[in-house]
């Protein structure tokens, strides 16, 4: 029984890194992206920043 679990949790953990961990990363980057660019859609009077005060 040991041999079983020690052998499938450095595969999941090697799952992780390998496709999980890169494709957060990735679809993180393009909301990033998604989210500055989307102020090229505003009006003009919403592009400048709010008075203070």
């Amino acid at each position: 029984m040991p041999s079983e679990w020690g052998s499938t949790r450095p595969r999941s953990v090697s799952f992780l890194r390998s496709t999980l961990l890169p494709a957060v990363i990735v679809l993180l980057f393009g909301f990033a992206l998604f989210v500055v660019s989307a102020r090229l859609w505003l009006p003009g009077d919403m592009l400048a920043p709010a008075p203070a005060g």
